[in-house]
């Protein structure tokens, strides 16, 4: 089910975006905005900004732009909806649901996952109330201070403990209201397999890990049995459900976003309590895939938070050859990858119980390794007088730098690789390619003999290639669209606005710019709805290309200070001054870049034109050259002559 657009627009009407932000920053004011280090990466001197005024925020470092809903959308990594429903919580704002037009099993759908989050809930409220009782007290309390989990950390992700009963939790959700079927499908109960009709508590006698979605409710658990009782598995964990795909998640991950965020750095454990020892350590950018085999799901998961992954792996050689093809998919999905093996017989939490927070801090600082050179100790370490090992080793390393998906990350790695081996560079890359093409022929089907994809893009690209300048024609449409949205508004003339004299001037040009072509179009409807659009129309589209562009528009990195004028008497010109003449040069720019570019095109038809088009090429080049020179000279572009 949707949320109603009156709902949204009351979250819109009601949102500010210092008190959205303050409760992930601390905001100081400088001038007309307030000012932080950014929170969605690391820096020393701010440069993320808020402006009350317009209700934006924009980070001049990262680019992170929009408005309090994006600002919620980025920092929550969460979806439209979500950050709408986060904030109706907020700022108590009832939530409306639009149902009249939706599909009856849709709607059946969506109250299924309703109920099953409330149910959920209720669980997890009921397994932390039984660490208050005797029996979980002196068995579930007792085993979280062995590990020395304080109480900060146990409210932090919320444990608990099942009473060792048959029906505990059963009992209490049915006196609260819930039925039997949503205590099933939620994974809470089990139905006796003898004995039809008849349910029991799946969790019964061990402490429970919750396990969160993003937006910090519970979707699962697991529970960890406390006793040597052989017929038991150690961990038993909730089944999927419609709210709880284990390939998605990453346990951990709601407590960790932001701190993810922060560092820019995502380090990947195994386990629920390797997640809560680093948290003791003072490290919170963990998560965990919670022994399973990392899957794409969650590889997108972390990328949605940063593009570096740190692996941590238990000491155990077997243990480390069998997680290895996690770091391949790490690569493949676009991660830059760094590993830390500890000693044989650790893992993240023994280590760092035994060593304390300073030096558990200090190991995995120090020994972080490049997956290249550690793919490279880990697979030579037996090869140095074995030829066959050796190559062996070099395909496998090959193999994962032949996975990363931008050619100038995978020319860099090849060249550090053939370093490190020891080897010509020129036979790694014959060895890269051939993975490469073989990849690409398995991919689309394609026969060895007939291979369709060029040797050109299979070789490594020059990674101190320059990017190609910014076309002018382009800098002056987003020129223009920067004009139009915030003075689109404004008058030039008692009978005219901005944004009538500037549509006219440039109703025959065409925008070579997919973006600012798609704003000129939302602008140009705006005007047909009787909207004289201003920029918070733009911030309203569900367009994250369109908000970011709007918000790079009308965000000011730096501000003049009233003290030039009042105290020092020093007077600035700004392009409000003079709104006339700003936008008549800014149609003049527009047009003399379309100008130019159509004489480029002239001149390279006239190489090419036969002896009877040549004239007709001629006179329109001087044409276009007429009108440019005459626009330049209007511009100031133009040195006048001396004579």
């Amino acid at each position: 089910m949707a949320i109603s657009n009156d709902t949204t627009e009351k979250v819109r009407e009601r949102v500010d975006i210092e008190e959205v932000v303050n409760d992930y920053v601390t905001l100081k004011k400088k001038g007309q905005n307030l000012w932080a280090c950014c929170p969605f990466h690391q820096e020393k001197t701010p440069s993320f900004s808020v402006s009350p005024a317009k209700q934006i925020y924009k980070c001049f470092g990262c680019g992170k732009a929009g408005d309090p809903i994006q600002f919620i959308m980025d920092i929550e990594g969460i979806g439209f909806v979500e950050a709408i429903r986060h904030l109706a919580t907020k700022y108590g704002i009832e939530i409306e649901e639009e149902s009249n037009n939706a599909d009856p099993e849709a709607i059946q759908a969506y109250n299924e996952k309703e109920s099953l989050f409330i149910a959920l809930n209720f669980a997890r409220e009921f397994f932390q109330q039984n660490l208050d009782t005797e029996e979980g007290q002196s068995i579930g309390l007792s085993y979280f201070k062995e590990r020395g989990f304080t109480p900060a950390i146990i409210e932090k992700f919320q444990l608990g403990y099942a009473l060792d009963s048959w029906d505990r939790l059963l009992v209490q959700a049915k006196k609260s209201g819930f039925e039997t079927g949503i205590l099933l499908k939620a994974g809470l109960i089990l139905e006796r397999e003898n004995n039809p009709g008849n349910y029991y508590d799946r969790f019964r006698g061990r402490v429970v890990f919750p396990i969160h979605n993003l937006s910090g409710k519970p979707i699962a658990f697991g529970a960890r049995i406390l006793t040597q009782d052989k017929k038991q598995p150690k961990y038993i964990n909730s089944p999927e459900t419609a709210i709880y795909h284990k390939s998605d998640v990453l346990y951990g991950i709601f407590q960790a976003k932001q701190a993810i965020r922060q560092e820019d750095n995502c380090y990947l454990v195994e386990g629920y309590t390797d997640v809560i020892s680093m948290h003791l350590s003072g490290i919170e950018n963990v998560a965990a895939s919670s022994g399973t085999s990392l899957t794409e799901s969650q590889i997108k998961l972390i990328k949605r938070f940063t593009d570096n992954v740190t692996v941590l792996y238990d000491g155990d050689a077997a243990g480390i050859q069998a997680s290895l093809r996690g770091v391949d998919l790490l690569l493949e999905g676009g991660l830059n990858v760094k590993t830390v093996v500890f000693p044989d017989g650790e893992d993240p939490d023994s280590f760092a119980r035994k060593k304390g927070s300073a030096d558990f801090r200090r190991f995995i600082e120090t020994q972080a390794k490049d997956f290249i050179q550690f793919k490279i100790d880990f697979f030579t370490r037996d090869a140095a007088n074995d030829p066959i090992k050796r190559a062996e080793a070099i395909r496998q390393v090959v193999g994962s730098i032949a996975r990363i998906p931008d050619p100038i990350t995978r020319s860099v790695y090849a060249r550090e690789s053939a370093r490190l081996l020891s080897m010509e560079e020129d036979l790694l890359l014959a060895e890269l390619n051939r993975q490469l093409l073989k990849t690409h022929q398995k991919a689309s089907g394609q026969s060895r003999e007939h291979p369709t994809t060029p040797v050109e893009e299979l070789l490594p690209v020059d990674p101190e290639r320059e990017e190609k300048p910014v076309p002018r024609q382009q800098k002056e449409e987003r020129e223009l669209i920067r004009i139009l949205i915030n003075y689109g508004f404004e008058k030039v003339s008692d009978e005219m606005h901005v944004c009538e004299y500037l549509l006219e001037e440039i109703r025959e040009l065409e925008f070579a710019t997919p973006v600012y072509q798609k704003l000129l179009q939302h602008y140009k409807q705006a005007l047909l709805q009787g909207i004289l659009p201003k920029f918070d129309h733009f911030l309203k589209i569900q367009d994250a290309e369109i908000k970011q562009t709007v918000v790079d528009m009308i965000a000011q990195s730096r501000e003049i200070s009233t003290n030039w004028e009042s105290r020092h008497q020093i007077f600035t010109h700004r392009e409000t001054d003079d709104l006339s003449a700003t936008t008549y040069r800014t149609s003049l720019r527009l047009k003399s870049a379309y100008l130019k570019k159509m004489r480029l095109e002239v001149q390279e038809k006239i190489k090419v034109a036969g002896d009877s088009d040549v004239e007709e090429l001629l006179r329109i080049h001087m044409e276009i050259t007429q009108l440019t020179t005459k626009i330049d000279r209007e511009l100031g572009n133009v040195i006048p002559s001396k004579n």
